[in-house]
């Protein structure tokens, strides 16, 4: 069965290794050291990061030295591997022989979990030998405990009423006081109460030690909050995972209780396991290994309100020398989702022109390439080349309808809910929706497939309905019916913009912002699913190209 959520970040491990360094010493061969650069967020400066140690007289070094690194799926980590052959004591990297280098994104490694490549270093034509790297996620316990619990003959709060019953779950310290880890939810004016199942990692709950000791307080939920104490009991993980049975039959003692009423008292009420098993946690990236594939699809709004394109003041105003908000947006999520898209061919539609030959019909799913029977346009830079084309080849016109498009990638994503791959619609919009109920019926229709929407307001308009969309607080509704998650981003380039000096800090700031989201989507899609990631199979016909390719 399928884990739960793991966190968006995960904490990676990196090895190095070489093989067949070039020798640059005489008498004796290089003792090498490699230093990681990294560009830190917002920045295209080079920072070092860590430095191996240094292996003597070697040209096939195995570094001991461990980088630990922060993996951010919303972020394009750019990552350089320099190897030096140290000659003297000096930091100064600049007093060493340079040997070569390799440079890549964590996306790469993550991805491949090992990769080997030709160092490179331009003032040396011959062979300077290979890197090698290794990406490990790290986790100090991938598990997770599903739980469920009932009771029966709860003491009643008063005379006149039943309790409303909640439990809490504390973990034991070494120092013997207990955390908190877990609160269930109450069950109103119930004294034989079931609660409802619940999944929390066992690094949270017990340490990942199954024999710690457990402490479960009962109260009953009162609305001022002084909720009143109904009892505790102690279990640990090993106990109940032997399964439903009187083994894990609970008396709930209360010891004020005990106290008044001495002899007589037995129990305030017992809980009972309902059940409860082990299961492993599954992050992004161990999907990614197992051979998931993303496939971007890119949405584009081609309404007159956009104005002119002509015209400097319209927001599809192409201007070489400073790219439209548009082509900025693209840019920058693009850049992120190439990592991962296996082909790097992204299918774009737009919405809401006047098509070719006599303009009197308005299309909200076009091919934005204009070739229905090859949609698909090459890396970003195809995406950009077509959006240029396509604006002298269509009539900008409308309404602004999302629901074709967003249907259209449906059709797609509903041939795949094995999780073999998974999609993201990023839609670029000016203005608000003209089909709010359609676009919301063909959200909550989605929200069962593997797929994200991504929506960029452009431009200043004010898109205040558009937050609807987005279940961060609200869950999404139509007709009746709950979209089954929240798979909508919706985010506005001005807020990245303001007070921004340097528009390549804004592009890379609305990047992280709108693909945050999408590991945790992923994950909650193949939990819903009961979808465990398949064996690391990476090929090389899956793997990332090298960005010296």
């Amino acid at each position: 069965m399928a884990g739960s959520a793991a966190a968006p970040t995960s904490l990676v491990e990196l090895t190095v290794s070489c093989r067949n360094l070039r020798d640059t010493d005489v008498f004796s061969k290089s003792d090498p050291i490699c230093v990681v650069f990294y560009q830190p967020f917002g920045s295209q400066q080079w920072t070092e990061f860590k430095r191996t140690e240094c292996i003597d007289n070697t040209l096939n070094p195995d570094f001991a030295t461990k980088i630990p690194i922060v993996y951010h799926f919303e972020e394009q980590q750019h990552l350089k591997f320099m190897v030096y052959d140290i000659d003297s004591k000096s930091p100064l990297l600049d007093n060493h022989d340079f040997l070569g280098e390799w440079e890549c994104t964590l996306a790469q490694l993550v991805s491949t979990r090992t990769i080997e490549k030709p160092l490179v270093n331009r003032n040396y034509s011959g062979h300077n030998g290979t890197i090698i790297v290794t990406a490990e996620e790290l986790s100090s316990c991938k598990e997770e405990l599903a739980v469920q619990f009932s009771a029966q003959r709860l003491e009643k709060s008063c005379w006149f009423s039943s309790p409303s019953p909640f439990l809490e779950f504390y973990k034991a310290n070494e120092d013997g006081s207990f955390t908190l880890v877990h609160r269930s939810e109450p069950v109103y004016k119930s004294r034989s109460p079931t609660w409802q199942t619940f999944s929390v990692p066992l690094r949270t709950f017990c340490s990942g030690d199954y024999e710690r000791n457990i402490k479960v307080s009962c109260k009953s939920h009162k609305a001022n909050g002084s909720h009143k104490d109904i009892g505790v009991f102690h279990t640990t993980v090993k106990k109940l995972l032997e399964g439903p049975g009187t083994h894990n039959s609970y008396w709930l003692i209360n010891e004020e209780q005990k106290r008044k009423k001495g002899s007589s008292y037995r129990n305030s009420g017992e809980v009972l396991l309902v059940s409860a098993k082990v299961r492993q946690i599954y992050s992004f990236i161990d999907y990614l290994r197992g051979g998931m594939e993303i496939n971007a699809f890119i949405g584009i709004d081609f309404t007159a309100s956009n104005g002119n394109p002509q015209s400097p003041q319209s927001l599809h105003f192409i201007n070489p020398a400073s790219p439209n908000q548009y082509v900025r947006a693209i840019s920058a999520v693009g850049q992120i989702i190439e990592d991962y898209d296996a082909d790097k061919f992204f299918p774009v539609l737009g919405f809401g022109a006047r098509m070719p030959p006599d303009f009197t019909k308005v299309s909200h799913e076009f091919f934005v390439n204009g070739d229905e029977s090859n949609p698909y346009c090459y890396k970003v830079a195809g995406v950009v080349d077509a959006y240029y084309a396509c604006l002298n080849r269509v009539q900008l016109y409308g309404p602004t309808n999302f629901a074709p498009i967003i249907n259209h990638v449906a059709r797609f994503a509903t041939t795949h809910r094995s999780g073999d791959k998974y999609f993201i619609l990023l839609i670029l919009t000016d203005g608000i929706i003209t089909d709010m109920p359609q676009t919301k019926e063909a959200i909550v229709n989605a929200s069962i497939l593997p797929l994200s929407i991504i929506i960029v307001g452009v431009g200043g308009a004010e898109f205040d309905s558009m937050e609807e969309l987005d279940g961060d607080v609200v869950r999404l509704s139509s007709n009746g019916r709950y979209a089954a998650r929240d798979i909508v981003q919706f985010v506005p380039f001005r807020d990245f913009l303001q007070g921004a000096a340097d528009t390549n800090i804004a592009r890379l700031r609305l990047a992280r912002e709108v693909l945050a989201e999408v590991p945790g989507q992923v994950i909650s899609y193949m939990k819903a699913n009961n979808i465990a990631p398949q064996p690391s199979r990476i090929s090389e016909s899956h793997l990332p190209q090298d960005i010296h390719s």
